[in-house]
């Protein structure tokens, strides 16, 4: 099992200083793409482009293309027509004066030093030193990793619209760079949707999103590589640690631990006792006489035999506490083995969870805006029901008003039946309208003009 960093940089013009780029090809990845740059223009949006796709070289085989097409720099004015065209219709429509309407928005923005014309997120997992070891079909595989850390973004932040993700396999370790445009709703000054990186990419929505994302990736790399890797902790504070209590056996190893710790205060307390005695049989040793009769007997109180006695005593009580001291060892070797077991166990399963979690966040959020939206519809249908149901009544209304004109003077009949087939000639009455208000034609020639005006209305 490897620990594996996982990083995810927002262009910035904070590090667009040489000494930023030269940092930035010294970095741990071993890539060369880590300057970070702000795209603030249309000028930098072709450099990108040339960067990113490898136009400079002869390197475009070894990247792949996981959203776009060949050209950055048109999917990112494409974008722009398809997300702020509309808007800049209606603003310009709400103007009086020509010098005020937006012809062209990629331009204008390009040519504002205020805004970023598109922003760009350079994705990676693992370092150098975890990518020199693997070949070439291992690194690979990451495509699909990074396809899905797309869809994961665009999930996470819905107002930040993807124009192009290219994976580079030309350098050390495999790395992504996703450029879109962030939008941001309904503002009160100038377009109704305008350019907003700053609404989008907020600090605290910048953690969250970097955050949610790394989980999301090592639960897909996981599971395209078939493996249990974990992340490296981030820095800065913000590691989550494991309660430890949240481990298996926790009690059951705490307890025994707590039993061998007693053990080890009775060893320590009889070691200390050893000590102190051993310098007392120590001193016996050195003052024993020998007999007069035998220099090879040596003479022994009897209170220093009681002594000697009991330090043999206490140095086999010792050595049993060693011993069992020995046992404590092994079982703290244990208990550390299995605790280590089992944090990257709940490691990975935390990670897992977390991405679950995400992922069910977000396709609940889904969910809410399909509901919010079928609720728009069905609010929208039922004031369509009411408009059909209007015109259908006006309609009907028209149509009486004719036959009525028809059944009346006779002088009006030709003039509200040529009236009637001009509206069949464009659409308006139908055959079988036109056809219903015909017999009435017929019925009414045929009967006598003189006839009261209410049997008209009534047979009606």
């Amino acid at each position: 099992m490897s620990e594996l960093a996982y990083s995810l940089h927002l262009g910035s013009d904070k590090n667009r200083k040489n000494v930023s780029r030269a940092r930035a090809k010294t970095n741990a990845s071993g890539t060369t793409s880590l300057s970070n740059n702000a795209i603030q223009n249309a000028r930098q949006l072709s450099r990108v482009d040339k960067h990113n796709y490898r136009k400079y070289d002869d390197n475009q085989h070894l990247i792949e293309i996981a959203r776009g097409t060949t050209s950055l720099y048109e999917d990112v004015k494409n974008l722009y027509k398809e997300e702020f065209e509309e808007a800049r219709l209606e603003y310009n429509s709400k103007q009086t004066r020509d010098d005020r309407k937006i012809d062209d928005y990629f331009k204008k923005i390009s040519d504002n030093s205020k805004n970023d014309l598109a922003c760009e997120i350079i994705i990676e997992l693992g370092d150098k030193k975890y990518w020199d070891t693997k070949d070439d079909n291992f690194k690979h595989k990451m495509s699909n990793v990074y396809k899905e850390q797309v869809k994961d973004l665009e999930n996470l932040i819905p107002d930040f619209k993807v124009a192009s993700a290219i994976i580079h396999y030309d350098e050390t370790s495999p790395h992504m760079h996703i450029v879109g445009v962030p939008i941001k709703y309904k503002n009160k000054n100038g377009m109704s949707k305008q350019i907003g990186k700053s609404d989008v990419f907020t600090k605290v929505k910048l953690i969250e999103l970097q955050d949610k994302m790394r989980a999301l990736c090592i639960a897909s790399f996981n599971k395209e590589y078939g493996l249990n890797n974990v992340l490296k902790t981030k820095q800065k504070g913000r590691n989550k640690d494991i309660n430890v209590k949240d481990m298996d056996g926790y009690i059951e190893m705490k307890e025994e631990i707590s039993k061998n710790q007693e053990r080890l205060e009775i060893a320590n307390k009889k070691s200390l006792e050893l000590d102190n005695n051993s310098n007392d049989i120590k001193e016996i040793i050195d003052n024993l006489k020998t007999t007069i009769t035998n220099k090879d007997k040596y003479v022994l109180k009897q209170d220093e035999k009681d002594k000697i006695v009991n330090f043999i005593q206490q140095v086999n009580s010792t050595n049993d506490e060693y011993k069992k001291m020995q046992k404590l060892s092994i079982t703290l070797n244990d208990v550390d083995t299995e605790l280590k077991e089992n944090r990257e166990k709940i490691k990975i399963l935390t990670e897992n969870n977390d991405a679950l979690n995400i992922k069910v966040k977000s396709l609940k959020k889904k969910i809410d805006k399909q509901k919010d939206e079928i609720h728009d519809l069905k609010e929208d249908n039922s004031k369509l029901k009411r408009t059909i149901n209007y015109f259908e009544n006006l309609f009907d209304r028209l149509v009486s008003f004719i036959k009525k004109r028809i059944f009346g003077k006779e002088k009006d009949r030709e003039d509200y039946m040529h009236f009637s087939k001009e509206l069949y000639e464009h659409g308006i009455f139908g055959d079988e309208t036109i056809e219903d208000i015909k017999d009435d034609y017929k019925f009414a020639n045929e009967h006598d003009n003189g006839k009261e005006k209410d049997d008209f209305e009534m047979s009606l």
